[in-house]
């Protein structure tokens, strides 16, 4: 049945008629204030062996979008993430990656987990010309130089981890070169954190890195035993072992090395996935180390505060993903006047400051397309991770 509009009882028909008008026209200007909702999209792993990387991105973004749009949005938009799984493999990534710019109409791609799935998005993003930002990866593929217009990272690098590795273990623990064994994803991740070690060590003056025992596993697997027997050569006696894999096989490598007697100290970058590793280790996590490229929870910084205030479960993924949240908020501050993908990325490379909320603020440029190279080492100890900066303080051999 129709909906007929009349007069109001004592109310004459021009008072209706300019009382409907009225309240068109504030309705409409409500409408044009709050502008229309602004879809930032992600390609990451929401099941599979790194379905814990790809959920905690996720949240962790999702939490400071909803503080924004909380907060009224940015230039009056509302934020949308709109998050596609493609269980941390190439094949899906690239797919979604166009449907997010194609069919939902993103105006930048946030957050994506993993160096395989970032080698087949760099190149879609670039030719259809929407920011990638703050992907869950330290490989060189992001980070070019001069940078990728289009590619933008937040956190620190897979060379600034490891560097940090190589010089903790030889400058601070005093442990010679050839001490060192390597596991390591066999695809373009793994190569990555294996490429930032050797220059690391050639840095030290060590320039034979075909001498050092290398075990490599397949991705998505938890075929480690080939790999480990590598390092358990009796002509090598590694007393460490850099790893650069995901949290179920290195967990798996650890424990067989241990059973096995390799007595050494198990350095795993950040990607592994701090909780997912120690949970799936167990009492055997202990002594374990991660390198991290956000800071402990914990601490005062302004940022800190706001992610224990998001109701999240602490970790280092969901504050991450809460960070990127943040960064991107910033620069999309900039472009509040051109919320588009060409005006975020002028935006970004504007020489404005970007606050944040981890300490000094930070400038991009078109030479500069990354806001961090910190690096924070933590060791897992009595179950909980605890934050060093001296890698003599470790309790183990």
């Amino acid at each position: 049945m129709p909906i007929v509009l009349g007069p109001a009882r004592g109310l004459s028909l021009r008072h209706t008629a300019a009382s409907l008008a009225l309240f068109l026209l504030l309705g409409s200007a409500s409408a044009r204030a709050e502008g229309p909702t602004l879809k930032i999209g992600m390609s990451t792993a929401l099941s599979g062996p790194a379905q814990g990387l790809g959920q905690g991105m996720r949240a962790g973004v999702e939490a400071y979008f909803e503080r924004v749009n909380r907060g009224g949005g940015i230039g009056g938009h509302k934020l949308e993430l709109v998050a596609l799984d493609d269980r941390y493999e190439p094949s899906r990534a690239g797919p979604n990656v166009r449907k997010l710019i194609d069919e939902e109409h993103v105006i930048a791609v946030v957050g994506n987990v993993g160096t395989p799935t970032a080698v087949v998005t760099v190149p879609i993003v670039n030719e259809k010309h929407v920011p990638l930002f703050g992907a869950f990866t330290g490989a060189g593929v992001l980070r070019k130089n001069p940078p990728d217009h289009y590619v933008f990272n937040v956190r620190a690098s897979y060379a600034d981890e490891t560097a940090e590795m190589v010089r903790g273990l030889l400058e601070d623990r005093h442990l010679d070169p050839k001490d060192l064994g390597f596991f390591t994803q066999d695809d373009a991740y793994g190569d990555a954190g294996f490429a930032g070690a050797m220059k690391a060590l050639e840095a030290h003056g060590f320039k034979h890195s075909e001498e050092l025992p290398h075990g490599r596993y397949t991705r998505n697997t938890l075929d480690v035993e080939d790999a480990l027997a590598r390092l358990l050569d009796p002509r090598v006696h590694p007393k460490a072992v850099i790893m650069i894999g995901a949290y179920k096989p290195c967990a798996k490598f650890i424990r067989l090395a241990k059973k096995s007697g390799l007595d050494a100290i198990f350095v795993n970058v950040s990607f592994v996935g701090s909780a997912d590793l120690q949970k799936e280790l167990g009492s055997e996590a202990e002594g374990v180390v991660v390198t991290q490229v956000v800071p402990l929870w914990t601490a005062d910084l302004p940022v800190l505060t706001e992610y224990r205030e998001s109701g999240l479960e602490p970790g280092f993924v969901t504050l991450e993903g809460f960070i990127v949240g943040r960064a991107f908020a910033e620069v999309l501050k900039q472009s509040a006047g051109n919320p588009t993908p060409e005006g975020f990325v002028n935006a970004a490379e504007s020489g404005a400051e970007f606050d944040l909320g981890l300490g000094p603020k930070q400038r991009l440029s078109k030479a500069r397309h990354g806001f961090s190279s910190a690096v924070w080492p933590t060791v897992i100890h009595h179950g909980e991770f605890h934050a060093f900066s001296n890698w003599k303080e470790l309790g183990v051999k």
